[in-house]
């Protein structure tokens, strides 16, 4: 039978103050892991890990780190270790998008910051808690994308490009960590989150997914979380190196 049970086993979530990261870290928390929550700002996380562990008793942990901070990303990993003991499961999940346009038009710093943040830091998180503790023990990373590093859209060109890296990289490190460490990645749509209301809250992109989707609709950040317990469970045992689209069966990027 499948085996969705996290019990005992520690999860890194970044970007897990609101939205998508923190569906995720809810859907691990409900399962029996317990929650390291990250994000920049201390506060909004001190809330959500307050409310987690309202409904599931010490089962979260909130520390603060930038997920394009080289320093903050090695404290989080420190304190993770020194706190729980272990790390069986990393979501790279924090993400920006400062800009909204054509990308030939891009300013180089724009396209460094999302950079830095979208790809930059997965890797770097990735290769401190394989460091730190997979490399010897196992585990499983998921990174979240984006149905933009799939195919193209309007306006949304540096942060389609760091998406479909962030795809390279999870098939990559798939195949290099041979099956000891799982690596897979989810490819959402496009969700009622705060980071995506400049998509969803914009009349013309509204319409134009939702005459794409079957449901007739966009995602709910709840709706994650079935995907994520999924492939970091050993009910995926056997899934590596995948990509799973989440986006209600629409085939139009976020």
């Amino acid at each position: 039978m499948p085996d969705f049970q996290l019990t005992e086993r520690v999860a890194i979530v970044t970007g897990a103050s609101r939205g998508l990261g923190a569906a995720i870290a809810g859907g691990l928390a409900e399962h029996g892991a317990r929650v390291v929550l990250s994000s920049r700002k201390q506060e909004d996380l001190d809330r959500e890990a307050e409310r987690l562990n309202r409904r599931f008793p010490g089962r979260a942990l909130a520390i603060a780190a930038h997920a394009g901070r080289e320093a903050d990303l090695k404290l989080l990993v420190e304190r993770t270790m020194q706190e729980l003991g272990r790390i069986d499961i990393l979501v790279n999940n924090a993400g920006t998008n400062p800009y909204f346009g054509p990308l030939i038009d891009a300013d180089l710093g724009v396209w460094d910051k999302t950079f830095e943040v979208n790809l930059r830091g997965y890797f770097v998180l990735t290769q401190l808690v394989y460091r730190a503790w997979m490399a010897e023990h196992g585990g499983v990373v998921l990174n979240v994308a984006s149905t933009g590093g799939l195919r193209p859209s309007p306006g949304l060109g540096i942060y389609d490009v760091t998406k479909a890296g962030v795809i390279m990289l999870t098939r990559q490190l798939a195949r290099e960590l041979g099956g000891r460490v799982r690596v897979n990645c989810i490819a959402p749509g496009l969700f009622r989150t705060r980071f995506a209301q400049a998509l969803w809250g914009n009349e013309a992109i509204l319409n134009r997914v939702l005459e794409a989707n079957p449901f007739g609709r966009i995602g709910e950040p709840d709706e994650i979380a079935g995907a994520a317990v999924f492939l970091v469970s050993d009910a995926a045992a056997y899934v590596n190196g995948e990509v799973l689209v989440v986006d209600g069966g629409s085939g139009e990027a976020m």
